[in-house]
């Protein structure tokens, strides 16, 4: 039997509903593998969960989905990975926040020697949403002009730096200058201020009144009408996250009063499945670090059991690039 603990919540609600508690884990079923993690991922989905405004399963749950260590044991059907192996995931049951955990062994990767444990665990949630986003939701070919939101974030600066790699001109919202100048430093083409600035007018500015023929917008309630109205006609908005709230009461009309737009709600999992695809994305993203062109920006470390501490930091919006989570 593996020892471990982890970082669960029995009630929904805020921070203080998180509770570091000791556990022992079953042997791994015929598909599973036992990971012991070296770093784990910090994301806001993390805070949906345990807020509630996504349903946990059940009560009591862990937390996390994005984590990277070393395989302690496998199951006998699980033959792409083996005791020993180094291997990150960025999508699993809720769990990740854990010294040890047993999990589907379809979703772990091998991660490569050129890459650390904290660089797998801050960019596979991440990484891979960058990835599907500028590389499938909308496939960036370079020379566009775009909006991200939030883009001094963990998936905002690794998306700053793709899209430049890319040859694309990323606009980016940001909440102060300081943040502004993180995200020119990754890659931002232009920033935009939004405590001082109004985000249509600088869009139209910089784009000498032609829009953007995409937003990416993680926000979600704050940002919705706004990003609508930074769109081209028969623009595709892009609206894959709730940091402010989600968004709620659509009125499809809307999108035919601002230019006959596009939307999706996006989420990784339907990208990353079957494994083929999953295996796919992680070369592109694993190729493009490897190749310098994105670095991944760990701004702050916490241990596991300050994980209140640290998701705490990351609602109200003091956190820059990618925070993770370091076991004991």
């Amino acid at each position: 039997m593996t020892q471990a603990k982890r970082i669960q919540f029995s009630r929904t609600g805020g921070p203080e509903v998180m509770e570091y508690v000791e556990l022992t884990l079953a042997d791994p079923g015929p598909d599973e593998a036992i990971v012991r993690h070296h770093a784990i991922g910090l994301n806001f989905i993390d805070i949906y969960y345990r807020t509630g405004l996504y349903p946990a399963p059940s009560l009591p749950s862990g937390l996390g989905f994005e984590a990277a260590g070393i395989v302690e044991a496998v199951g006998v059907n699980v033959k792409h990975i083996k005791p020993g192996d180094r291997v990150a995931y960025g999508q699993s049951p809720l769990g990740a926040y854990s010294t040890a955990r047993v999990m589907p062994a379809a979703q772990l990767v091998k991660l490569p020697k050129a890459i650390s444990f904290e660089e797998g665990a801050a960019m596979m949630l991440k990484g891979l949403t960058a990835q599907y986003l500028l590389r499938q939701t909308y496939r960036l070919q370079g020379g566009e002009t775009v909006l991200f939101h939030a883009a001094a974030g963990g998936v905002g600066l690794i998306a700053c730096q793709w899209a430049k790699a890319l040859g694309v001109k990323l606009i980016g919202t940001v909440s102060s200058e300081e943040k502004a100048a993180l995200a020119k430093a990754h890659g931002a083409w232009q920033t935009i201020v939004t405590s001082r600035e109004n985000i249509v007018e600088r869009v139209l500015d910089y784009t000498e009144g032609k829009k953007c023929p995409v937003v990416y917008d993680g926000v979600g309630k704050d940002t919705w009408e706004t990003s609508l109205d930074c769109l081209q006609p028969r623009g595709l908005m892009v609206s894959f996250g709730n940091a402010s709230g989600a968004v709620t009461g659509v009125n499809l009309g809307i999108l035919a009063q601002k230019g006959s737009l596009y939307l999706t709600r996006p989420t990784l999992g339907h990208y990353v499945s079957p494994r083929p695809k999953l295996e796919a994305a992680c070369k592109d993203l694993f190729d493009v670090v490897k190749s310098g062109q994105v670095k991944i920006n760990i701004s702050q470390r916490y241990a596991l059991k300050q994980a209140a501490a640290a998701q705490e930091a990351l609602e109200q919006r003091k956190t820059t690039g990618s925070t993770v989570l370091l076991p004991e």
